[in-house]
């Protein structure tokens, strides 16, 4: 099962090629490219994927979101059917909204001020301000700006129109990501056993003639500082404690967490007070193994069944709890063991830890969940669940409000210690994407490689115009 669901794509072509030297990019057609006519372009001499494991496959993207009990395209675009879904009504009050909001724009002061000024504020009431709160916690008023300009800056009434009238020539599975905006990317890779593959096969050459060594079961629970310098850390094992010593620190741990294991160096309190304070949201997914699904498909692509194409979905119902709902079979054939007769979902709910939906016992909230895919539709009843499991995850989510606002003081104070390195989406609390992360990583290393002391390249990576949901131009 795959806790989030992770596209693989990148306008870094060092990232592209690090994901595709590890897992080649496949060469024949998949299980379900085989049961449904096939567009492809598949890369000649690639592994096939039905005899060979190691190989990561050309998936075609296909992202809705639901509301009203319809689907809805994403990113939501002005077309006959969003007109026809929505009604004349909204249809006409959304465009009003959109010319008023381009006329006139406001500071962008949070992530409504953001959202209004791309999509009027009609459009952000109906897809925007709920949702959000749902997966934040909080209203959009309260969370930062940043936000956007991470994770949706080039996503705008403007980009999807020109997007729909203006597309590059492009043979179907073609991958190339440089001159599109993110949110619009219509093909990504993704390992044929999910992301855990990818990462299972880097330990694999990491360890490999003894070139290096990762050490499991092994929890940092201290960084001791002397001399200007991080001289070792503390684990603790199922043996007991362990002192490792270390040139270079390299954390993706939570800020929060971090803060609080060092020895040997004072954190101010100011500092101290904003680290463990920093906001985040934490995730539940549930999985359910079905025989078949209620809503049916009966448009374009064709799919295997009249099955749901979608890899997710965003479920913008309002009397459900429901965030986004996974169809792993769409990802890849290969997470399901009976692709034919068995469909596996994933059903994400956003939280924070120790709150009413994160103490629910396993049972409850595995029954709340099947209800609530009853009650919008996609389910006809439990009985065509045939298996369940949840799983958990803490501080899944960077937050954008509170102390977040005052992260540059514990930021400023890290990068005094020569030899530590903050990367990632906990490490940095910043909500990047895998290549982000990566990339924070990778800079990181240059870093060290080059002997440079100025960290603000790594603090820059999706910050910067060219890391930005749209493209540098």
């Amino acid at each position: 099962m795959d806790i989030g669901g992770h596209r693989f794509f990148s306008k870094d072509p060092d990232i592209m090629k690090w994901w595709t030297t590890l897992l080649p990019l496949q060469g024949s057609p998949a299980q379900d490219d085989l049961l449904t006519p096939c567009m492809k372009t598949f890369v000649p001499g690639g592994p096939d994927p039905e005899k060979e494991d190691r190989t990561i496959l050309l998936r075609r993207r296909i992202s809705r979101i639901f509301y009203l009990k319809k689907f809805f395209d994403y990113p939501v675009t002005f077309n006959a059917k969003t007109i026809l879904n929505l009604g004349l009504g909204r249809t006409v009050r959304a465009a009003i909204g959109y010319l008023r909001a381009t006329l006139s724009k406001r500071p962008e002061l949070s992530l409504q001020d953001f959202y209004i000024n791309r999509f009027g504020r009609p459009l952000y009431k109906m897809f925007f301000e709920h949702y959000t709160e749902k997966v934040w916690g909080v209203h959009p008023s309260v969370l930062g700006a940043d936000w956007g300009a991470q994770r949706v800056n080039g996503l705008s009434i403007k980009a999807l129109l020109k997007n729909m009238l203006v597309r590059k020539k492009r043979t179907p599975g073609d991958i190339r990501q440089k001159d599109t905006e993110k949110s619009l990317i219509e093909n990504f890779l993704y390992p044929k056993f999910g992301p855990g593959q990818l990462w299972e096969t880097a330990a694999q050459e990491i360890e490999r003639d003894e070139k290096g060594t990762i050490l499991l079961m092994h929890r940092l629970v201290g960084i001791h500082y002397e001399d200007g310098l991080i001289r070792s850390i503390t684990a603790a094992t199922p043996d007991g404690h362990v002192d490792i010593p270390c040139d270079y620190v390299l954390s993706s741990m939570p800020v929060k967490d971090l803060v609080s294991t060092f020895t040997g160096i004072t954190v101010p309190p100011e500092v101290f007070s904003v680290a463990t304070s920093l906001p985040y949201r934490d995730f539940i997914t549930v999985g359910i193994l079905v025989d078949r699904l209620k809503i049916k498909h009966n448009g374009q692509p064709p799919t295997f069944g009249n099955r749901i194409p979608d890899t997710w979905i965003y479920i913008q119902e309002r009397d459900v709890r429901i965030g986004r709902l996974q169809v792993f079979n769409n990802w890849s054939p290969y997470l399901v063991e009976d692709y034919r007769h068995c469909i596996w979902l994933g059903l994400e709910y956003f939280c924070n830890e120790n709150d009413e939906l994160w103490n629910k016992t396993d049972r409850d909230f595995i029954s709340m969940a099947i209800g609530e895919l009853v009650h919008i539709g996609i389910l006809e009843d439990e009985t065509h669940v045939k298996d369940s499991t949840i799983v958990r995850e803490k501080k899944a989510y960077p937050a954008y409000h509170g102390s977040y606002r005052r992260l540059k003081e514990v930021t400023d104070w890290l990068d005094r210690i020569p030899n530590l390195y903050c990367i990632g989406r906990n490490g940095q609390h910043r909500y990047n994407n895998m290549d982000h992360s990566m990339l924070t990583a990778m800079e990181a290393v240059a870093h060290i490689r080059d002997g440079k002391t100025d960290k603000q390249d790594i603090w820059n990576i999706n910050t910067e115009q060219e890391y930005h949901e749209r493209k540098k131009h």
